[in-house]
Protein backbone atom coordinates (compact mmCIF):
# COMPACT_ATOMS: atom_id res chain seq x y z
CA UNK A 1 0.00 0.00 0.00
CA UNK A 2 1.22 3.28 -1.18
CA UNK A 3 1.70 6.12 1.70
CA UNK A 4 0.75 9.24 1.68
CA UNK A 5 1.53 12.72 3.06
CA UNK A 6 -0.34 15.91 2.80
CA UNK A 7 1.53 19.06 1.40
CA UNK A 8 1.34 22.21 2.81
CA UNK A 9 0.03 24.76 0.31
CA UNK A 10 1.94 28.44 0.65
CA UNK A 11 0.87 31.62 0.08
CA UNK A 12 3.79 33.66 0.56
CA UNK A 13 7.09 33.82 -1.01
CA UNK A 14 9.97 36.34 -0.91
CA UNK A 15 10.94 35.93 -4.57
CA UNK A 16 10.04 38.62 -6.48
CA UNK A 17 12.31 37.57 -9.30
CA UNK A 18 11.11 34.36 -9.91
CA UNK A 19 10.58 32.92 -13.57
CA UNK A 20 11.87 36.00 -15.20
CA UNK A 21 13.87 33.95 -17.18
CA UNK A 22 11.93 32.16 -20.13
CA UNK A 23 12.48 28.81 -21.46
CA UNK A 24 12.59 29.36 -25.29
CA UNK A 25 12.26 26.74 -27.48
CA UNK A 26 15.78 26.49 -28.60
CA UNK A 27 16.98 26.56 -25.59
CA UNK A 28 14.98 23.30 -24.30
CA UNK A 29 16.01 21.13 -27.35
CA UNK A 30 19.65 21.92 -26.38
CA UNK A 31 18.69 21.15 -22.89
CA UNK A 32 16.77 17.71 -23.34
CA UNK A 33 19.01 16.53 -26.14
CA UNK A 34 22.14 16.63 -23.64
CA UNK A 35 20.31 15.46 -20.66
CA UNK A 36 20.36 12.74 -18.47
CA UNK A 37 17.42 10.02 -18.34
CA UNK A 38 16.38 11.40 -15.26
CA UNK A 39 16.04 14.83 -16.92
CA UNK A 40 14.08 13.26 -19.84
CA UNK A 41 11.89 12.13 -17.17
CA UNK A 42 11.18 15.11 -15.49
CA UNK A 43 11.09 17.42 -19.10
CA UNK A 44 10.27 14.37 -21.59
CA UNK A 45 6.78 14.11 -23.52
CA UNK A 46 4.16 13.63 -21.49
CA UNK A 47 5.65 14.83 -18.37
CA UNK A 48 3.36 17.70 -16.25
CA UNK A 49 6.49 19.75 -16.39
CA UNK A 50 7.06 19.36 -20.04
CA UNK A 51 6.79 22.36 -22.44
CA UNK A 52 5.74 20.35 -25.08
CA UNK A 53 2.90 18.64 -22.94
CA UNK A 54 -0.35 20.33 -24.46
CA UNK A 55 0.74 19.82 -28.50
CA UNK A 56 2.79 23.32 -28.96
CA UNK A 57 5.65 24.75 -27.16
CA UNK A 58 4.47 26.41 -23.68
CA UNK A 59 7.08 27.64 -20.99
CA UNK A 60 6.04 25.76 -17.80
CA UNK A 61 6.71 28.63 -15.89
CA UNK A 62 3.90 30.81 -17.85
CA UNK A 63 0.78 30.30 -16.52
CA UNK A 64 -1.63 28.04 -18.41
CA UNK A 65 -5.17 28.30 -18.45
CA UNK A 66 -5.53 24.29 -17.55
CA UNK A 67 -9.12 23.85 -16.65
CA UNK A 68 -10.56 26.24 -19.84
CA UNK A 69 -9.67 22.62 -22.01
CA UNK A 70 -10.88 19.37 -22.01
CA UNK A 71 -8.00 16.72 -21.18
CA UNK A 72 -9.07 14.12 -23.39
CA UNK A 73 -8.90 16.46 -26.29
CA UNK A 74 -5.60 18.05 -25.18
CA UNK A 75 -3.82 14.95 -24.33
CA UNK A 76 -5.65 12.81 -26.85
CA UNK A 77 -1.95 11.64 -28.76
CA UNK A 78 0.00 10.94 -26.02
CA UNK A 79 -2.96 9.15 -23.90
CA UNK A 80 -3.12 6.79 -27.28
CA UNK A 81 -0.09 6.49 -27.05
CA UNK A 82 0.47 5.52 -23.55
CA UNK A 83 2.63 8.57 -22.43
CA UNK A 84 1.45 10.37 -19.95
CA UNK A 85 -0.25 9.95 -17.08
CA UNK A 86 -1.63 13.27 -16.46
CA UNK A 87 -5.31 14.03 -15.73
CA UNK A 88 -7.32 16.82 -15.12
CA UNK A 89 -11.19 17.96 -14.95
CA UNK A 90 -13.91 19.63 -13.15
CA UNK A 91 -16.60 18.09 -10.97
CA UNK A 92 -19.74 20.26 -9.66
CA UNK A 93 -17.70 21.13 -6.22
CA UNK A 94 -14.19 21.20 -7.31
CA UNK A 95 -11.59 21.58 -9.63
CA UNK A 96 -9.07 18.04 -10.08
CA UNK A 97 -5.22 17.91 -11.35
CA UNK A 98 -3.16 14.86 -11.18
CA UNK A 99 0.02 13.71 -11.87
CA UNK A 100 3.26 11.88 -11.83
CA UNK A 101 6.53 13.74 -10.42
CA UNK A 102 9.20 11.70 -11.15
CA UNK A 103 11.90 11.84 -8.20
CA UNK A 104 8.96 13.55 -6.25
CA UNK A 105 9.58 11.61 -2.85
CA UNK A 106 13.37 12.22 -2.62
CA UNK A 107 12.90 16.12 -3.48
CA UNK A 108 10.58 18.72 -2.09
CA UNK A 109 7.92 19.09 -3.67
CA UNK A 110 5.98 22.65 -2.92
CA UNK A 111 2.79 24.11 -3.94
CA UNK A 112 2.30 28.07 -3.97
CA UNK A 113 -0.59 30.00 -4.47
CA UNK A 114 0.25 33.39 -5.98
CA UNK A 115 -2.15 36.00 -5.37
CA UNK A 116 -5.10 33.87 -5.13
CA UNK A 117 -4.76 33.77 -9.36
CA UNK A 118 -2.28 30.93 -9.71
CA UNK A 119 -1.25 27.90 -8.46
CA UNK A 120 2.20 25.90 -9.12
CA UNK A 121 3.85 23.08 -8.77
CA UNK A 122 7.61 23.21 -8.15
CA UNK A 123 10.51 21.46 -6.90
CA UNK A 124 14.61 21.04 -7.06
CA UNK A 125 16.40 17.52 -8.79
CA UNK A 126 19.91 19.19 -8.61
CA UNK A 127 21.19 21.85 -6.11
CA UNK A 128 22.04 25.07 -6.88
CA UNK A 129 25.91 25.30 -6.74
CA UNK A 130 25.90 29.13 -7.19
CA UNK A 131 26.65 30.82 -3.85
CA UNK A 132 26.12 34.15 -4.87
CA UNK A 133 22.25 33.27 -6.34
CA UNK A 134 20.05 32.63 -3.19
CA UNK A 135 17.42 31.08 -5.26
CA UNK A 136 17.72 28.94 -8.55
CA UNK A 137 14.14 30.24 -9.65
CA UNK A 138 15.50 33.57 -10.46
CA UNK A 139 17.40 32.43 -13.20
CA UNK A 140 18.20 29.57 -15.49
CA UNK A 141 15.35 27.49 -12.86
CA UNK A 142 15.39 24.46 -15.15
CA UNK A 143 19.01 23.69 -14.93
CA UNK A 144 18.16 23.34 -10.56
CA UNK A 145 14.62 22.14 -10.73
CA UNK A 146 11.27 21.95 -12.23
CA UNK A 147 7.38 24.18 -12.08
CA UNK A 148 4.34 23.80 -13.34
CA UNK A 149 2.20 26.87 -13.29
CA UNK A 150 -1.47 27.17 -13.89
CA UNK A 151 -4.32 29.73 -13.90
CA UNK A 152 -6.96 29.81 -11.06
CA UNK A 153 -10.30 29.66 -12.53
CA UNK A 154 -12.43 33.00 -11.07
CA UNK A 155 -14.52 30.36 -8.96
CA UNK A 156 -11.78 28.67 -7.44
CA UNK A 157 -11.39 28.65 -3.64
CA UNK A 158 -7.54 29.02 -3.78
CA UNK A 159 -7.72 29.34 0.49
CA UNK A 160 -9.18 25.58 0.53
CA UNK A 161 -6.98 23.66 -2.38
CA UNK A 162 -5.57 20.72 -0.80
CA UNK A 163 -2.60 19.02 -2.11
CA UNK A 164 -1.30 15.15 -1.88
CA UNK A 165 1.87 13.30 -2.68
CA UNK A 166 1.88 9.44 -2.59
CA UNK A 167 5.17 6.76 -2.60
CA UNK A 168 4.41 6.67 -6.41
CA UNK A 169 5.21 10.13 -7.04
CA UNK A 170 1.82 10.59 -8.00
CA UNK A 171 0.29 14.29 -7.08
CA UNK A 172 -3.65 15.22 -6.82
CA UNK A 173 -4.20 18.48 -6.68
CA UNK A 174 -8.08 19.76 -4.96
CA UNK A 175 -9.64 22.89 -5.59
CA UNK A 176 -12.81 23.72 -4.35
CA UNK A 177 -15.23 25.63 -6.17
CA UNK A 178 -16.41 28.60 -4.26
CA UNK A 179 -20.34 28.72 -3.16
CA UNK A 180 -22.72 31.11 -3.98
CA UNK A 181 -22.18 34.48 -2.88
CA UNK A 182 -23.38 36.49 -0.23
CA UNK A 183 -25.13 38.94 -2.04
CA UNK A 184 -26.80 35.99 -4.30
CA UNK A 185 -27.81 33.99 -0.41
CA UNK A 186 -29.73 36.75 0.72
CA UNK A 187 -31.40 37.84 -3.18
CA UNK A 188 -32.65 34.60 -3.01
CA UNK A 189 -34.26 34.95 0.36
CA UNK A 190 -35.69 38.56 -0.13
CA UNK A 191 -39.58 37.92 -0.41
CA UNK A 192 -39.56 34.21 0.04
CA UNK A 193 -40.48 34.23 4.15
CA UNK A 194 -40.01 36.43 6.95
CA UNK A 195 -36.55 38.02 8.04
CA UNK A 196 -35.12 35.11 10.47
CA UNK A 197 -34.18 33.79 6.90
CA UNK A 198 -32.23 36.85 6.05
CA UNK A 199 -30.55 37.62 9.16
CA UNK A 200 -29.60 33.28 9.14
CA UNK A 201 -28.07 34.06 5.94
CA UNK A 202 -26.56 36.91 6.39
CA UNK A 203 -24.42 35.44 9.78
CA UNK A 204 -23.66 32.37 7.55
CA UNK A 205 -21.51 34.74 5.05
CA UNK A 206 -20.06 37.36 7.59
Amino acid sequence: MSSLRQLSIKTEDHAPQKWSVSLKEDVFKRFISQGSPFVVRIFGEGSLFSPLLFGKFFDPSDAFPLWEFESGILLLSLRSSGKTSVDWFQSDHEYVLKAEIPGAWENNVQVYVDNGKVVEITGQWRQHRELNVKDWRCGNWWEYGYVRRLELPEDADWKNIEARLNSEKNIELRIPKKGPSCEEKNGSSNGTGNGTKREVAAIKCS
